[in-house]
């Protein structure tokens, strides 16, 4: 889908340079595609990254509805390193 939105916008762009409402159009479309275009499936995702229960790593938060308390911040910021850390474990810490 991202390929199909970039081909598109790079045409509108193209477009642009003999009526300059095509450069408002690819802003619109890239807007549109950033903001709603993106679904929960095109995230990559590691089995077990959390349970339901916790609510700073749910399948359905998005950057939008993220809680923003630092204590959240902090949650997020150990489990990305935890994570890490097992991951060069894992991997011989490549």
């Amino acid at each position: 889908m991202g390929t199909v939105v970039l081909s598109g916008t790079a045409v509108l762009v193209v477009l642009g340079f003999g009526d300059h409402l095509y450069w408002i159009a690819a802003v619109a479309v890239l807007y549109l595609y950033a903001r709603h275009g993106r679904g929960p499936s095109s995230t990559p995702s590691a089995p077990g990254q959390g349970s339901p229960q916790d609510p700073a790593v749910t399948p359905t938060s998005t950057p939008a509805s993220a809680p923003t308390s630092y204590k959240a911040y902090r949650a997020r910021r150990d489990q990305q390193a935890k994570w890490e850390r097992r991951y060069a474990r894992e991997r011989g810490g490549r």
